[in-house]
Order: C-alpha cells, then structure tokens, then sequence
C-alpha cells in the first residue's frame, strides 16, 4: 500500500447561474483563472484552477462547472452534461447559494442531485457583504435541512471567508500526490484561455442585446523570435445584425474589446501580445454539434 505525505482532491463547484462560481475560483487561486460576468452561463468549460497549500501538503484541483439549468438548446445539453461529469469525478463539491436570493428550485434540483452523490458537499452562501442579514440566516437554516457537511457565508468579490472555505475542503481531502507542479494555477490551455477573456470583454459591452450567442475561437497562437505572442482570434456570431453589434460603429468596439483584451493577455503571457480580432457570422451555431465540436465544447 503506497504512503503519500501530500493530500489532494478535486473539487466540483456547482450552483444554479450567476451565483459566482467563477468568481470563488479566481479568489481561491489568487488569479484570474475563469472570466467572470453579470450574464448567467458565462462559463462554458469545466475550468480548473489549481490550489497548493506547501504549509498543509494538499493541493486542490477546483472544476469551475457552467451553472445547472434548464437546456434549451444543444450547447445547454453539453454545458448541463458537463456538470454532471464533473460530479462523478470530485472527490468534494463546493455547493454555491446566492445570498441575495431566496433558495429556488433549481437550489433544490442541485441538492438532490448531490445527496444522491457520494462526494461530501460544502455549502457556500455567496454575496453576503449585499444580502440583508435575516435573509443570510434564513437560507443558512432552510440548507441546513440537506444536512451537508459545512455551511459557510462568504463574500467571494472581498475574499472574505475563502479561508474557511479552502480549511473545510482541506479537511474532506484523502491521502494523494499532487496532481500538478505547485506552482501551477490553471491546466487550461492558453487558447482556451485567452479565447476566454476575450469573450469577457465583449459580456461587459454588449449585455443583453447578445446573451448567448457570441462564441471566440482562437485559430492560432504563437511566440514570435522577438518573444511577443501573436493571437488570430475570431468572434462568431449567429445573425448578420449581430455581426454589426459586435464589430461597433466604425469598428469601435472591436477595437476597444482588442485593446482591453490585450492587457490581460499580456498579463497572463507574461510578454507583450499582437491580437488580431476578426468577426464572422455562423448560423445557429448553438444548435449544431459539428460546429460546438469544432468550437470545443
């Protein structure tokens, strides 16, 4: 029998839409690993940020998953399927309430789904430094009645109660190695990535006159000789009227998305980037399999 004096685990973080997933993993990690946005089902890949405590010898793999919901269209589907794929592999699960919002259900759908688990599941009631207190402890006790194993208010925008967090899932971690260098943040790869915060971008600008139906794909992506890295990225869309939305008047926004993108990038390559940005139309991408395969999802 092998003896590791490491532990590990992969951590599923699960909620309805627009509870702040992603926002609980860039705190954890202590860097933007996942792009974050007022518009729900903004994350579309199962992102793993990557968390090492040296000082504790544990290492968490934290999987980012697309909120659960109703699927109304094939890209619904994969992101739901997704999810659920993610479950069966954690080894815990981060279970992500709204403080703001009454416990719904969708809530209840999640918790079903996770009593019938068998991973341990930590509650997180998010956004607390905005939520009127007697609704805090109202929804505190009402997830009581799943009977998990630890409840946690926290306010992952200040970063408050992450430490509780990260000590309850330590405590569910077994015996393991390190699945990742301890260094390491994120095991996506960098198009998945910079595709990522280029589409950001453009959630911040364009909010509700395109919810969904904008998708960035990354065609090439190379370190020049002079050690910039060179991005051709495209912005699909599914209607031609889309097209002019997200191009802007006299290529406006195209421009100001390429200009705010960019600063992350560099940040993220940790070198100066080109970024050339281009906009094409592809009907109805969402509800075709071919397309979502060559997209990747």
């Amino acid at each position: 029998m092998t003896h590791f004096d490491t532990r590990s685990g992969f951590v599923s973080i699960v909620g309805r839409p627009n509870v702040g997933k992603s926002t609980i993993v860039n705190s954890l990690v202590g860097e933007k690993v996942a792009i974050i946005s007022s518009r729900p089902q903004t994350t579309r890949n199962t992102i793993r940020g990557i968390v090492t405590l040296t000082d504790e010898s544990t290492q968490l793999v934290l999987v980012d998953t697309p909120g659960i919901h109703k699927p109304r269209t094939a890209l619904g589907e994969r992101l739901n399927t997704l999810v659920y794929g993610s479950l069966a592999e954690a080894d815990a699960v981060l279970f992500v309430l709204d403080a703001t919002k009454p416990i719904g259900p969708g809530d209840r759908r999640i918790a079903e789904r996770l009593m019938q688990a068998e991973a341990p599941v930590v509650v997180a009631v998010n956004k607390v430094d905005i939520a009127d207190k007697d609704k805090v402890l109202l929804q505190l006790s009402e997830a009581g009645e799943w009977d998990f194993e630890a409840y946690v208010p926290i306010s992952a925008k200040k970063s408050d109660g992450m430490d509780l967090v990260i000590r309850e899932l330590v405590a569910l971690c077994e015996p393991g190695p390190f699945f990742f260098p301890p260094d390491a943040k994120s095991d996506q790869p960098d198009q998945l990535l910079a595709a990522e915060l280029i589409r950001e971008k453009y959630l911040a600008r364009l909010r509700d006159e395109l919810p969904h139906s904008l998708a960035v794909v990354i065609n090439e992506l190379e370190t020049l000789d002079n050690g910039v890295v060179r991005i051709d990225a495209t912005a699909y869309v599914e209607r031609e009227s889309q097209k002019g939305m997200v191009i802007g008047k006299g290529g406006k926004v195209v421009r100001d998305v390429g200009t705010e993108a960019r600063v992350d990038l560099e940040r993220l390559f940790g070198t100066k980037v080109f970024l050339e940005l281009n906009v094409k139309v592809e009907k109805d991408w969402q509800t075709k399999d071919e397309l979502l395969d060559r997209m990747g999802f």
